[in-house]
């Protein structure tokens, strides 16, 4: 027998070295809200045939594409940030002008396989911005930010066209979180915010007139406008467009403080929650783990949140800084828009829960990201000096 057959070396010898590095309070986290996800589409998902099966599916596939992204370092993530970009701005123009259509919006394209290009932009718009803003440093300018906004409306509003309202604010959180980080002025910030507060105040006092039958808004399709009217007073069409917000809220406040228990809800398996396995799921899951459940569900996504910002604040390069902060406030956004909407302090925009909703695109995506956050996570660990200087 060779000699060097007992020197082979093992499958698991050969897997650690892949793993050293990793951030393992990251890993309990993704665990952690995996878990719960599985929890929660076992219950709600009890009716539909292979749910389950395939949500589980999803999540496996979400931590494949996370492990092989962490293998990749950062700085070959910012060498094809750019092209990234190119190649989903270039499909999303394809898809306005010869995309496929599916209940009234035009998002995919076929390309060999049927895609949906504005999920590509989740992702390319951080990382495009990233370095962009990387080649800037040291000699930011006013200008510098105006071009980071062009970049981020061109693709924001081709989506917005298709339309899919959820999908672009997402992408325009991602966006505006690294143009935040990169060291945009207080100046500019505030004007914004405090215009968009007085806004929202001057909408839900003039809600009557403002959501009477034959009032067009501009800039919004008639369904958007629809689903701000209904937030505002879901009564209005209690049967109809308001049913969703009405049937999650009392999902949600049914469950009281400790829940009706685990496969024990009945706005859920009565079927009066309506999208419960995607959309929705946050109102299952509250209906039958109550305050409490809610409470360990939200610590879990803040502690993820956390820990990104944590790595972003490690990073020894500003492309990572800011890739790694856009990639934990785009799971801020993703939690806050969904449990907003679904308690009713938000329209209906469609935006999963991460790892607990249902749906394959979200979880590779998703994936990716946290790909990313663990990439730039291993490479402090070891490589201490970070990325060398643009060039």
């Amino acid at each position: 027998m060779p000699l060097d057959t007992f020197d082979k070396p093992t499958l698991l010898q050969r897997i650690v070295p892949l793993l050293r590095g990793f951030d393992m309070l990251l890993l309990l986290l993704i665990a952690a809200l995996m878990g719960i996800g599985l929890v929660a589409m076992y219950s709600s998902g009890y009716d539909f045939a292979h749910r389950f099966s395939d949500h589980l599916r999803n999540l496996l596939l979400a931590l494949g594409i996370l492990f092989v992204v962490a293998q990749v370092p950062p700085q070959k993530l910012m060498a094809i940030s750019a092209p990234l970009y190119a190649i989903g701005v270039a499909l999303l123009i394809a898809v306005a002008l010869f995309g496929i259509t599916k209940k009234g919006a035009q998002r995919w394209i076929n390309v060999g396989v049927v895609v949906q290009p504005s999920e590509l932009m989740k992702i390319a718009m951080p990382l495009m911005l990233a370095w962009w803003f990387q080649h800037r440093e040291g000699q930011l300018r006013a200008l510098d930010f105006g071009v980071a906004a062009l970049l981020l409306v061109l693709p924001v509003g081709l989506i917005m066209k298709q339309p899919d309202l959820g999908t672009s604010l997402l992408v325009l959180a991602a966006g505006l979180s690294v143009i935040f980080f990169a060291g945009l002025p207080w100046k500019l910030v505030l004007p914004p915010v405090v215009l968009g507060a007085i806004g929202i105040a001057l909408l839900v006092a003039f809600e009557p007139q403002l959501c009477a039958q034959g009032v067009n808004w501009p800039l919004l399709h008639d369904y958007q406008q629809q689903r701000v009217c209904t937030l505002l007073d879901p009564s209005r069409d209690p049967l109809g467009k308001g049913f969703h917000i009405i049937q999650g809220m009392i999902a949600i406040g049914s469950g009281g403080f400790w829940g009706k228990g685990f496969m024990s809800g009945t706005q859920t398996h009565l079927e009066f929650i309506p999208e419960r396995t995607t959309d929705f799921i946050f109102a299952a899951f509250s209906e039958e783990f109550g305050l409490v459940g809610n409470l360990v569900l939200i610590t879990c996504f803040l502690l993820l949140v956390w820990r990104g910002l944590a790595i972003a604040l490690r990073a020894t390069s500003l492309f990572s800084r800011l890739v790694a902060g856009a990639v934990a406030m785009i799971f801020f956004a993703y939690a806050f828009v969904n449990m907003g909407m679904v308690s009713g302090l938000l329209p209906v925009v469609g935006v999963p829960l991460p790892f607990v909703s249902y749906g394959g695109t979200a979880a590779v995506t998703l994936g990716f990201a946290l790909g990313v956050l663990m990439s730039i996570a291993r490479a402090q660990r070891q490589e201490p000096e970070g990325l060398p200087a643009p060039l």
